[in-house]
């Protein structure tokens, strides 16, 4: 299983924004990051930085959200809708996406949803649970 580095997280985005900008053949992944990256112009200062992104932080006290954690998630999501796992999370993001409008607004929701499912995995010690992730989604898509 791949383990990127927090620094191989940040140069990834870097390049994949750099690359785009620039013209530069994108890899399948990179071409995912670049979409997401468009969609989030509030980050592209972060991203044209290299060695700035390298370094910086992203406190709570701060008050900044971490871009990279964002449009990592993004990546994730994208990736779990594409071959559907946890299995049931690509139909429930649908009805989710049709209630809000927006693919965009429902991934954010799903990235609520995710986030509570990892911190519940982390805080119990047990493995990430799926079906509780998909109910989280299937109740925002309810109401």
């Amino acid at each position: 299983m791949f383990s990127p580095s927090q620094n191989d997280v940040r140069l990834f985005f870097c390049n994949a924004y750099r690359k785009q900008r620039e013209g530069e053949p994108l890899t399948p992944m990179e071409a995912i990051a670049a979409d997401w990256i468009a969609d989030h112009q509030e980050y592209h200062a972060d991203l044209t930085d290299a060695d700035a992104a390298l370094a910086a932080s992203y406190t709570v006290e701060e008050g900044r959200s971490n871009p990279f954690l964002h449009l990592s998630m993004h990546l994730s999501i994208t990736e779990q809708l594409s071959v559907d796992q946890p299995v049931g999370i690509k139909q429930a993001f649908a009805l989710l996406a049709a209630k809000r409008g927006s693919a965009h607004e429902a991934q954010h929701e799903l990235m609520e949803c995710l986030g509570e499912m990892l911190w519940a995995s982390q805080r119990s010690g047990l493995p990430p649970d799926g079906e509780a992730y998909i109910d989280c989604v299937r109740r925002r898509a309810t109401r």
